[in-house]
C-alpha cells in the first residue's frame, strides 16, 4: 500500500497581551514551520491573546472579531501564501451578546475551509469559560483541506470521547486539538503530575479508540491572573503527537518552540483492519449514553 506522509508542526509558546505582538510572533513561526516543509500547521488556543477567561470582565469582549474577519484574512494570506493548511483557535464574535471558541481551517489556497465551534464549556476555578462562550452549534463535523479530513475540537473537547467517535464516526483522517491548560501552583508536584499523565492518556486514548492519529498544542508560559484571586495558570506545554495506536511519535516538553512529526495516513486502516472497534460497536444497546445518569 502506497503511503501518504503528512508532515505536521505545532506552535508551542507564551503569550503576551499585546495581540499584535502575538501575531507578529505567530507568523514568523509558522513561516519556519512551513520553511521546514510542514504542510499542517496546528496553533494552540485562543492564540491571539493570553488566556483571558481566568478571571470574568466583560471589557474583555472586546477581544472577539468576526469570522471572517481580520485574523482569518491573515491566516488565509499565509496559509494561501506558503501553501500549508493553517489550524487557528479565535474568539468569535457571532452576534452582540454571542461569543464563541472556535476553531478556524484555513486550506492551501488561502480559502477559509471551515469552521468549529467548541462544543464542551469549562466553569472551573480559573477557567470562567461560561462567562464568554456560547456553547457551539455547529456539532462534530470534520473539515475536508487538501491534505485531509481533519477532526478538529478545541480544549476541554479533549476529556469527552463522545467528540472524538463522533468526528472518527463522520470520516475523520486526524483528531486535532487546540488546547490552553495548565497547573495550579498551589497544587503538589505529584498532583500536577498527574493531571499531566491524565490529560495526555485522554488524547491518547481518542487515538486508540477510533483508530486516529491525534494532534493536541498546548499552550506555554505562567500567566498572572488579573484579578489576584490566583497565582496565575502556569500552562504546562508538552504538546504531541501520537499515531493511531495511541504511540507518541513527538512530543514537546515545556519550553517554547516548534513540534514537527511526520504522519502516515494509511497506517489508521491498518491499524483499524487488526482492531475493528468500529466493527464490532454495539449500537443497539448504547441508548442509555443519551442520559445525563442513570438513577
Amino acid at each position: 500500500m502506497s503511503q501518504r506522509r503528512l508532515k505536521v508542526a505545532l506552535l508551542q509558546h507564551a503569550c503576551s497581551d499585546e495581540p499584535a505582538v502575538n501575531r507578529k510572533h505567530i507568523e514568523a513561526l509558522v513561516r519556519e514551520a512551513a520553511g521546514n516543509g510542514a504542510q499542517l500547521i496546528l496553533l494552540q488556543e485562543l492564540h491571539n491573546s493570553r488566556y483571558f477567561c481566568q478571571h470574568e470582565d466583560s471589557h474583555l469582549f472586546d477581544l472577539a472579531e468576526p469570522i471572517p474577519g481580520p485574523s482569518t484574512e491573515w491566516l488565509a494570506a499565509l496559509a494561501g501564501e506558503l501553501g500549508c493548511v493553517i489550524v487557528g483557535s479565535l474568539f468569535e464574535k457571532r452576534a452582540p451578546g454571542i461569543y464563541h471558541n472556535t476553531a478556524v481551517v484555513l486550506d492551501s489556497d488561502g480559502s477559509l475551509a471551515g469552521r468549529y465551534r467548541k462544543m464542551h464549556i469549562p466553569d472551573d476555578p480559573g477557567y470562567y469559560e461560561k462567562f464568554y462562550f456560547t456553547p457551539g452549534d455547529l456539532g462534530f463535523e470534520p473539515i475536508d483541506t487538501s491534505v485531509g479530513r481533519l477532526g478538529v475540537l478545541v480544549c476541554w473537547d479533549q476529556w469527552f470521547p463522545e467528540g472524538a467517535r463522533l468526528m472518527s464516526l463522520a470520516g475523520a483522517e486526524l483528531l486535532l486539538y487546540p488546547t490552553a491548560i495548565g497547573w495550579d501552583s498551589r497544587d503538589t508536584q505529584d498532583e500536577q503530575q498527574r493531571q499531566l499523565q491524565a490529560w495526555q492518556l485522554s488524547q491518547r486514548a481518542h487515538a486508540v479508540h477510533n483508530g486516529l492519529p491525534v494532534l493536541s498544542c498546548n499552550r506555554t508560559g505562567l500567566e498572572p491572573d488579573p484579578s489576584g484571586a490566583s497565582p496565575g495558570a502556569h500552562f504546562w506545554g508538552h504538546s504531541f503527537v501520537c499515531g493511531p495506536q495511541g504511540e507518541l511519535l513527538a512530543e514537546a516538553g515545556e519550553d517554547a518552540g516548534i513540534l514537527y512529526a511526520e504522519i502516515s495516513l494509511e497506517r489508521a486502516e491498518q491499524v483499524r483492519r487488526i482492531w475493528p472497534y468500529l466493527r464490532d460497536r454495539r449500537i443497539d444497546a448504547y441508548a442509555e449514553i443519551l442520559k445525563r445518569f442513570r438513577d
